[in-house]
């Protein structure tokens, strides 16, 4: 069952293990393999059911860099905690001990990014099949002619059964995350969480593409039917993966992109979607997804007998999850690439109520709000908690950014610039008064108003300037109730939501205070105001 080795084997990267090595297997080798192995389940319509213990999501708090001449001076690390080389190379001496121990790895080699002078050379080691199934799935697959020839340019070590010493290897508990950007090796341990690989390329990618004057980012993107393609940023829970998912447009992909001189390319070859309570109706190429085979299911709650699933179940955990293959997706692109992007989507579910439904950004406005990464999330249900909370995640993913965000900023402003790309803001979250008075954002205007910007015709609408945060909001647009245009216009209080406003304006001020050295005068005079 095992493929013939690369020239470039694990003999010349130093690891040596009496393991039997299965080179890179094919989906349904690996996926007979875990069933052997007793790793998963298949459901009645084909899938491959897997749990992943007690880590259901990511450990960002069992991250770690190694901190030495190289990364000392390029990684942010006010947002990413160090290790020391040493600390790293104990953390590998013990992980190739427990290779040697292992009867059987799985290794896939893969490239992380589809634009072919932009991708990486990752090799991913394995200790579990599904594990090999779920990276394989989700990075872009050499062809086979490129694989005997492979030579790694960062290497992955997976090993969920690893136990990190923290007195060893300075970590915070027995899971780890290492990533040494010197040797280019990343060391996994002690969680089956299998995004854990995935984050770890797109923090490579993040790394290394700046230098290149390549824009990395976490968003979806889609190609419309002239060819104009879109960028949407947006933290989870803002509509990023709906409103990309658009059967009139091309999907280039659901989560993480460069933006090159030439294209916006995806650097997957798969997707990561959520499956806590997925409907046919809502979204029925997802939903589509969970009867084939191919797609592996985590931690969704499966009748033993029957093998039916029950998408609703939350027992397992509330962030279940479902890998496949891009081109499940019927609309996808076959290259993962579009052309530079015509319009960029910044999404944000306001809770306070107070943001239009859709604004026009100037490129200094959008480096600011970029920068910002600006959600809210719903009042919580303890008694006396009646205000939401704000949540300013830069770059709309601080999690995977090692460098400064002003790097990212700057590049985003460069590229807006030299493209004439448009810019918007677009709340989906609440009108009408805030979480709790008002009401979630109708999505039909939702919908409506992004068309109209991504088809230009919302550019020549009539705008007005918001007093607030001085972006141009559209007074009237076809098939869209101008009431709810004017946010101030949709609450009964009006002194409350000039209140609130004042409130939100002011949280956006002390959350960029930590911007303002890194960035022109042109982007903090781009900053909201007390009107």
């Amino acid at each position: 069952m095992a493929k013939s080795q690369p020239t470039h084997g694990l003999a010349e990267q130093n690891i040596s293990t009496p393991a039997r090595i299965q080179w890179n297997l094919g989906t349904p080798q690996l996926v007979e393999q875990a069933l052997a192995r007793g790793e998963g389940v298949l459901a009645k319509d084909g899938p491959l059911v897997v749990r992943t213990g007690k880590h259901t999501g990511r450990s960002a708090q069992d991250k770690f860099i190694v901190r030495d001449a190289e990364t000392d001076g390029t990684i942010w690390w006010d947002n990413n905690k160090s290790m020391t080389a040493a600390q790293f190379a104990a953390l590998r001496e013990d992980f190739l001990a427990e290779l040697a121990k292992k009867d059987d790895l799985f290794v896939a080699d893969l490239y992380g990014g589809s634009q072919p002078e932009h991708r990486v050379r990752v090799r991913v080691i394995n200790e579990l099949a599904w594990h090999n199934l779920f990276i394989r799935t989700l990075l872009v697959r050499p062809e086979a002619h490129e694989l005997e020839g492979f030579a790694p340019e960062f290497t992955i070590i997976d090993l969920p059964s690893f136990r990190a010493d923290p007195a060893r290897h300075g970590t915070r508990s027995e899971t780890v995350i290492a990533v040494n950007l010197s040797e280019r090796m990343i060391l996994i341990g002690g969680t089956a969480y299998a995004g854990e690989m995935k984050k770890s390329v797109f923090g490579i990618l993040n790394y290394l593409l700046p230098a290149k004057g390549v824009m990395p980012m976490h968003c979806s993107a889609n190609i419309g039917p002239n060819g104009d393609t879109a960028v949407f940023f947006g933290l989870s829970g803002t509509g990023k993966t709906t409103l990309s998912a658009d059967a009139s447009r091309t999907l280039i992909g659901d989560d993480e992109h460069g933006w090159s001189d030439t294209a916006v390319f995806n650097f997957e070859g798969g997707c990561y979607a959520k499956m806590i309570r997925l409907s046919p109706e809502a979204e029925p190429e997802i939903y589509a997804t969970t009867k084939r085979f191919g797609t592996v299911l985590e931690n969704v709650v499966i009748d033993p007998e029957t093998r039916t699933l029950d998408l609703d179940d939350n027992s397992l955990a509330e962030n279940t999850r479902g890998a496949y293959p891009i081109d499940f997706i019927p609309n996808a692109s076959a290259e993962n690439m579009g052309p530079v992007p015509k319009n960029i989507v910044m999404l944000t579910a306001d809770a306070f109520g107070v943001l239009p439904p859709i604004a026009r950004l100037t490129p200094d406005q959008a480096m600011y709000h970029f920068l910002s990464g600006y959600t809210a999330k719903v009042a919580g249900t303890e008694i006396g908690v009646t205000e939401p909370e704000a949540t300013f995640s830069t770059c709309f993913g601080a999690p995977f950014m090692p460098r400064h965000p002003s790097v990212y900023g700057n590049l985003l402003k460069e590229r807006i610039a030299k493209g004439a790309v448009s810019c918007w803001l677009v709340n989906t979250g609440w009108t009408g008064g805030k979480y709790g008075v008002g009401k979630r954002m109708p999505i039909k205007a939702t919908r409506a108003l992004l068309n109209a910007a991504l088809d230009g015709s919302l550019n020549a609408a009539e705008f007005r300037k918001d007093p607030y945060f001085g972006f141009d909001v559209p007074v009237a647009v076809p098939g869209v109730d101008s009431a709810i245009l004017n946010p101030r216009d949709t609450w009964a209080d009006k002194a409350d939501y000039d209140a609130t406003a004042a409130r939100l304006v002011n949280l956006f001020i002390d959350n960029f205070a930590k911007f303002e050295t890194h960035v022109d005068q042109s982007v903090r005079e781009a900053a909201p105001h007390a009107a």
